[in-house]
């Protein structure tokens, strides 16, 4: 599993031309399920979205989490961080776990995010969407099991 965790003043997910959904300030987080993930894999990443500091004290150390600051978290689904680019200019995309699969997975992640007491929106899973970022810093950190 892997994880784009985007520290945001703002987001928004569209898609047929209507809002998603939206958050303020908090995180955009885009997660891509491999074939080998399993629930203990999202946990650990859920756990570690959760209490990532990246956020900053007056003194502009990253020092808060999304869940000291009483933040939102965006989740969206993007089976493209599973690419594989080592051979060719196309990348590859079979290590990513077939749709319906990681659709529950995603699901869990969000679940296990709201049992951590986070608010949690989302985009829609498996269809193309426009999202709208207006990122802070950019403050853009990778996550893998």
């Amino acid at each position: 599993m892997k994880a784009l965790v985007v520290r945001v003043h703002k987001a928004e997910v569209w898609s047929d031309n209507r809002l998603v959904s939206s958050i303020g300030g908090g995180i955009v987080v885009f997660i891509g399920i491999d074939r080998k993930d399993t629930y203990d894999s999202l946990v650990k990443i859920a756990e570690k979205v959760a209490n990532l500091r990246i956020f900053e004290d007056d003194k502009g150390k990253l020092q808060f989490s999304v869940r000291d600051k009483n933040y939102a978290v965006m989740c969206v689904s993007n089976f493209t961080l599973c690419a594989n680019t080592e051979k060719g200019r196309r990348p590859s995309f079979e290590k990513a776990m077939m749709p319906s699969a990681a659709e529950k997975l995603y699901n869990n992640f969000i679940m296990v995010l709201e049992s951590k007491g986070i608010k949690v929106e989302k985009g829609i899973f498996g269809v193309h969407m426009d999202i709208k970022l207006e990122m802070d810093g950019p403050v853009n950190i990778v996550i893998e099991e």
